[in-house]
């Protein structure tokens, strides 16, 4: 069901949006935090796609592009700080947060 998927960025709305054919799947936001730099905050797949690997290629995706743009990230959103645990990100950059910044900003519904 999912063989077709491509992550595009949206500048417009903050957010990396992975599509699965031609159907949005989820979402990967970020904020500006300054000078090439970028806070991570949530991610979110929709309950149609759950358990078809659209987070994980969505985060490779979005973190790859943060790294071709030399941009230094602030992973808060804990899907992401896990996928980082788990993946080398070639060239990317992190900047980790005080762990009680990270969790306030995580959603419950978000795997930690």
């Amino acid at each position: 069901m999912t063989d077709d998927l491509t992550v595009t960025r949206n500048d417009e709305a903050h957010r990396y949006e992975i599509h699965a054919n031609g159907e949005l799947g989820g979402v990967l936001q970020f904020r500006p935090a300054g000078e090439a730099r970028v806070v991570l905050p949530h991610t979110e797949i929709d309950g149609a796609f759950k358990g078809m690997g659209l987070g994980s290629t969505l985060a490779s995706e979005a973190l790859a592009d943060l790294a071709r743009r030399g941009d230094t990230i602030i992973p808060t959103c804990p899907f992401v700080v896990h996928y980082l645990h788990e993946h080398d990100v070639p060239g990317l950059v992190i900047d980790w947060p005080q762990h009680e910044d990270a969790a306030d900003s995580a959603d419950p519904s978000e795997p930690a």
